[in-house]
């Protein structure tokens, strides 16, 4: 163990000769995956999660199951590991998931055990029973405080629920950063209410500036809307630019990934979106030309792929492996790809 946690150190670290003197950086992968129904086969009282029961309509039994944890975990170990081989992602925020019970089934499964990786999770509201949670790895993120905050409707609409915005702060390679994971409003609903969500979150993260003026803020999820959509352009103000990134506003890496390479995360109609997104506060954001690393900085953005994440025939080849299609199960993964984006910092 001691030897294995040595290596994993090591594959964190790079060394850089700058003016002739070594220089040595930590690197870290922060991401962001939809787990696509990730639900157990036990009844949540109050949960209209009927569809995902032995006699529901996906006939969802413990053999589905424990396939569904079994992939979704290959995928959660391997994300990171392409730049951070045999340490992976230090912490990804995932959604669609039902409740503390599948969350511990999850971590629980080897390739994520042999991690120690653990979750932060608050029960939330949504009508379906979908939650949004935290996957950590403590050797390099410590949970300090958490809390879920409600989406809010109009007074009208006041009797309905969806999923909150959990917030987890803690402290990653030394700094004070706070995680925000998101599952807003799906594409049933009008562009309106995913604009509700970008503002009730820009409230939430400047309050958090308020209280902790040195708080990094990353907020990730899968937003049901593209980056250039006004509910992440303008409600969320998260910029193309890293230029136009102004006070409270947060740096947008995917803008040009879908708009200048034509890729996404998930695809409808044959054409790619790309809803699941990490953007970032301006402190993480080195800009006009400096490569100041002495704190946690962003380095790189990337969609995982990985053939086996991708159909490889018929009607939709080349789409997402789902997990079911048309009704039939087809013991794949999730609609949507994962993100993941790469932070720096000078190790002393």
């Amino acid at each position: 163990m001691k030897r294995l946690w040595m290596a994993a150190v090591a594959c964190l670290v790079w060394v850089m000769a700058v003016s002739a003197q070594e220089k040595r950086f930590g690197m870290y992968a922060v991401g962001f995956y939809n787990q696509e129904n990730l639900f157990d086969t036990i009844h949540d009282e109050g949960k209209n999660d009927y569809e995902y029961l032995p006699e529901g309509a996906m006939k969802w039994n413990g053999m589905k199951y424990f396939a569904k944890l079994k992939n979704m975990s290959t995928v959660l170990a391997e994300m990171g590991t392409d730049r951070l081989p045999g340490v992976g992602a230090a912490v990804i925020g995932v959604s669609e998931v039902e409740n503390s019970r599948v969350l511990a089934d999850l971590v629980a499964q080897p390739k994520l055990k042999e991690r120690g990786m653990k979750f932060v999770h608050i029960e939330g509201p949504d009508l379906r029973g979908v939650d949004c949670a935290l996957l950590y790895n403590p050797r390099f993120f410590t949970p300090e405080k958490s809390f879920l905050q409600p989406y809010i409707y109009e007074e009208k609409d006041s009797a309905r629920r969806t999923r909150g915005f959990l917030a987890v702060q803690g402290k990653l390679a030394g700094d004070d950063v706070t995680f925000v994971v998101c599952h807003w409003p799906s594409r049933a609903a009008v562009s309106y209410y995913r604009e509700r969500a970008g503002e009730q979150v820009r409230a939430l993260t400047d309050s958090i500036r308020k209280a902790s003026p040195g708080m990094k803020i990353i907020v990730m999820g899968d937003m049901n809307d593209d980056p250039f959509n006004p509910s992440m352009a303008k409600a969320l103000g998260a910029k193309r630019k890293m230029a136009d990134v102004g006070k409270g506003d947060f740096y947008n890496p995917w803008w040009d990934i879908l708009a200048g390479k034509g890729q996404g995360t998930l695809m409808y109609d044959g054409k790619w979106n790309l809803f699941d997104q990490i953007v970032m506060s301006a402190d993480l954001l080195n800009r006009d030309g400096k490569k100041d690393y002495s704190s946690l900085k962003y380095f790189k953005n990337e969609i995982f792929m990985r053939n086996y994440l991708f159909q490889t025939e018929g009607r939709y080849k080349g789409n997402t492996k789902r997990t079911h299609a048309s009704g039939t199960w087809l013991n794949g993964y999730s609609d949507h790809l994962p993100v993941l984006v790469y932070l720096v910092k000078e190790l002393k």
